[in-house]
């Protein structure tokens, strides 16, 4: 009953059009009612102190990072750079947005930033060079969902706050996965690519790889700089995270001089707008899963998932493609913390690694994003490249379903995520 509340409660408002957040809180307040224990007083402490977090610092940072390193010129160095080493290749600039694309993910952490970086700058020479646009725009909104999955992952660090997980594990063990999206995208690229009849750009002389090269080697240093220093304890990852922000504005403004007060501006600007939304979500959320607890709903759902249980590998598939399903109707961080607190708990009963769990959790809440009909990615390349979005969705299937495929992979065997990762920590 408490799991019917829950759920129909939480849909109604949602399909009533009322945001996210204030669905969570609405929620929370039937199950308060249902409990028998409506305290409104109770709903604004809980929000408090579920924002209340120095981990979730992090987020500002690193979304600080991401438009910074877009406005100071790192992010366009790393395009030049892809560029100028495969762009020669058949198919090149494909291989030129997943190259950048798998840069860019290691230091910013924002599927949303990267994509926008990536479809403004490579989309139009794309469009120029003569391929098919609506494949280029799915190719783009599928390398941008690898920011979420290669650390540092905003996604990891909102899971890793409401499950309880450490997040430096979580970013490390995210590397193999993200490269692993990388390649597939590599592979499908190229199936797809055989058939264009684009003539390939001009291969750079040594000398030219080597001067794009050496423009980019400060933005290249930013994650060696974070993957470095969490390995090696140095910092963690919020404090990894004003590390990032302050390296991408001391090199956008002092070094490239691109970043001029009024872009630096803009970036803040940018960065705390999508802050207060991700934090209050938060909040909201912090409320739900309050109640979630008091309302034994895990209890619940384990009871439902009992004919799963003998297999841990059968029980990791259900659940993936329970969150397939969700997160094609919701967006990323609200997937996330909606299903964590339900979840975490029917995990560590069933002896699965709780870091494992969520690097293919937020792996498939990433996925979502390309899914329509929300496809938040989606819509951020149609937009900043001004492509229809049916021809957006259109192109996306090719790389849709080899991203499927690696966490269908990862899924049946966890060693493959697991063992490397033993290697990092």
């Amino acid at each position: 009953m408490t799991v019917a509340i829950f759920s129909l409660v939480l849909l109604g408002a949602i399909f009533m059009g009322m945001p996210i957040a204030f669905a969570l809180i609405v929620t929370a307040g039937a199950l308060m009612w249902h409990l028998g224990a409506l305290d409104w007083q109770l709903i604004a402490l809980q929000m408090v102190n579920g924002a209340d977090s120095f981990p979730l610092l992090a987020v500002p940072f690193f979304l600080l990072a991401g438009e910074a390193m877009n406005a100071g010129g790192l992010s366009k160095r790393l395009v030049t750079l892809g560029l100028t080493l495969v762009g020669h290749l058949r198919g090149g600039l494909g291989y030129v947005a997943i190259f950048t694309a798998i840069l860019l993910a290691s230091m910013s952490g924002s599927a949303v930033a990267d994509t926008a970086a990536l479809a403004s700058m490579l989309l139009p020479v794309m469009r120029q060079a003569g391929y098919d646009v609506g494949r280029s725009s799915g190719l783009i909104a599928s390398g941008g969902i690898i920011a979420p999955v290669l650390s540092p992952s905003i996604g990891y660090i909102v899971f890793g706050v409401i499950g309880g997980v450490s997040i430096t594990r979580l970013f490390l063990t995210g590397i193999v996965p993200g490269l692993l999206l990388g390649l597939s995208l590599a592979v499908a690229w190229w199936v797809v690519s055989q058939r264009d009849k684009v003539q390939p750009m001009e291969r750079k002389s040594w000398g030219e790889a080597g001067r794009a090269l050496l423009d980019a080697a400060l933005a290249l240093g930013l994650p060696i700089i974070i993957i470095g220093g969490l390995k090696g304890g140095v910092f963690t990852p919020t404090e990894a995270a004003v590390v990032a922000a302050v390296y991408a504005v001391l090199v956008g403004a002092f070094v490239y001089r691109e970043l001029t007060l009024p872009k630096l501006y803009e970036a803040m600007l940018m960065a705390v707008r999508t802050s207060a939304a991700v934090m209050f979500l938060v909040a909201a959320a912090s409320v739900s899963a309050y109640l979630i607890a008091i309302a034994n709903i895990p209890a619940e759902v384990s009871a439902m998932l009992d004919p799963f249980k003998h297999d841990k590998v059968i029980l990791m598939a259900v659940i993936m493609l329970l969150v397939v399903i969700v997160g094609t109707a919701l967006d990323f961080i609200p997937t996330i913390l909606i299903l964590t607190p339900v979840l975490m708990p029917i995990v560590k009963q069933a002896g699965i690694d709780p870091v494992y769990f969520g690097v293919l959790f937020v792996m498939n809440n990433a996925i979502g994003l390309i899914t329509p009909p929300v496809g938040t990615v989606l819509n951020v390349v149609s937009a900043v490249g001004k492509v229809p979005l049916a021809l957006a969705i259109k192109g996306v299937w090719p790389f849709l379903i080899a991203q499927l495929i690696v966490l269908v992979v990862l899924t049946l065997f966890p060693a493959l995520v697991i063992v490397p990762a033993r290697m990092l920590y």
